[in-house]
């Protein structure tokens, strides 16, 4: 087997919120559910396969107060049928819109930004066709 990129793990402040905002708003399922001293986890994934999402809760001795983003995280991609949509409901939900989604010239690809439960900048992909030279 090649590699791949299996999961991306995030820290969460509130589980179940952002466990809503993933599946609710930006069309995640959810795959499962593991609890392990200190930290409990869900994992998500979209219903065309992928890469998984999961994200961890740690109790409050573990990681006290909000989560620090640092620099080493820019931001997630979720690919969707329909950016608009998406951001809208995302925006309608009361999260925070970084960008209205617009296609881009570059690529043939629709792209908004919202910003997660957390913070955490994610960008609403609705690809429209092959890239150039495909």
């Amino acid at each position: 087997m090649g590699s791949s990129v299996g999961q991306f793990c995030i820290a969460v402040s509130d589980l179940e919120q952002s466990v809503r905002f993933y599946t609710e708003i930006m069309g995640l399922e959810e795959q499962g559910r593991t609890e392990i001293p200190n930290v409990q986890e869900v994992h998500l994934a979209g219903k065309e396969g992928g890469g998984r999402l999961q994200l961890a809760k740690f109790e409050e001795s573990m990681r006290p107060g909000p989560i620090d983003h640092g620099f080493a995280l820019w931001k997630l991609y979720i690919n969707v049928d329909d950016a608009g949509e998406t951001w809208k409901k995302a925006v309608d939900a009361g999260y925070k819109s970084v960008m209205e989604p617009k296609r881009l010239d570059r690529w043939p690809v629709f792209v908004g930004f919202v910003l997660d439960p957390d913070g955490y900048l994610i960008e609403i992909i609705q690809h429209d066709g092959p890239r150039p030279g495909e």
